[in-house]
């Protein structure tokens, strides 16, 4: 029988999961062995975990049973739901319904839960500066995980709440730079010029957890906002300028005008980037980029992302 501490890793074929399985199983000496949990043991993602050391083993949100199954024996736990693969709040609600009644019954030490701000605490709905989406959020994927966090303090699960931000991987394709008609590559956002945009890698999301982990008890009950850098778009675009070689302006998109575009999830997305741009100061506020380099010393700014990445961006 190994003497590590397993830690469970909810979504680990996924990019938040797999990142965290990656930074443990990185570390030889981490004390820890990971315990992958997946939909799809056989997919050929989950054989790459497999390879990389993590015990693989089912489990599906909406097959409660699997879940207690998967976090039985752990110490801890690296949590994250997919707001994405559904865009609905409700299913959102249920599976952390789920993980939270898995992680009480099984007695789990440590959780860090891969979550977000509630922007209903800065933003009433009754604000009518955006939409009211699926009947009461702002932003639904934000607001699920935001208003989840009282679900876990409710049950008494050991957590830390681990605040992320926009991906700087979002760059590579969806919201790379695309030519304009007079040739020139253009970053075009729903977010306002000056304004500040908190970006991650979201391996870093992974490695930063591992690090809470390793931390233990002096994190839990605390929420760690979680970026690498804060730019502004055009800072986004002078940097992405140099990497390409070539210019790249920032072209900004009024909210109201993206909402209208017919962007798939693009009342979401507007919500999102509105929330980011209306309160830079108070999001950006909450990541304190020294402090997390203290947690996370491999922590990377967007010039080291695009360094390593630059090649890989889906100019259009």
């Amino acid at each position: 029988m190994s003497e590590k501490k397993v830690i469970a890793v909810a979504g680990a074929t996924g990019a938040q999961g797999g990142g965290a399985v990656r930074a443990i199983l990185a570390d030889p000496d981490s004390g820890f062995a990971v315990r992958a949990l997946t939909r799809n043991p056989d997919s050929p993602a989950a054989k790459e975990l497999t390879a990389l050391g993590a015990e693989v083993v089912r489990a599906d949100f909406y097959d409660e049973p699997s879940v207690h199954r998967a976090f039985e024996g752990a110490y801890g736990a690296f949590l994250v739901t997919n707001f994405w693969a559904h865009g609905s709040a409700a299913k959102e609600v249920q599976e952390v319904e789920t993980l939270v009644r898995a992680a009480k019954a099984a007695g789990l030490k440590h959780v860090v839960w891969s979550t977000l701000e509630d922007t209903r605490e800065l933003l009433p709905l009754e604000d009518e500066r955006m939409p009211v989406l699926q009947e009461k959020y702002n932003v639904p994927h934000f607001d699920v995980k935001g208003e989840a966090n009282e679900l876990f303090r409710q049950a008494g699960v050991p957590t830390t709440f681990l605040n992320t931000t926009f991906f700087f991987q979002g760059l590579l394709s969806a919201m790379a730079p695309k030519r304009a008609e007079d040739g020139v590559l253009t970053l075009t956002l729903p977010f306002e010029d000056g304004k500040l945009l908190a970006g991650v890698d979201v391996d870093d999301i992974g490695r930063t957890a591992y690090a809470i982990l390793q931390g233990g008890e002096k994190f839990i009950g605390h929420t760690i906002g979680l970026a690498g850098d804060h730019l502004t778009g055009a800072q986004y675009a002078e940097k992405l300028s140099g990497a390409l070689g070539e210019p790249v302006r920032f072209q900004p998109v009024p909210y109201d005008v993206f909402r209208s575009l017919g962007v798939p999830a693009g009342d979401e997305i507007a919500n999102m980037f509105q929330y980011y741009g209306d309160f830079d100061r108070e999001f950006t506020g909450a990541r304190d980029l020294d402090r997390l380099r203290e947690i996370n010393p491999a922590l990377k700014d967007f010039d080291t992302w695009l360094a390593e990445n630059a090649s890989r961006i889906q100019v259009g």
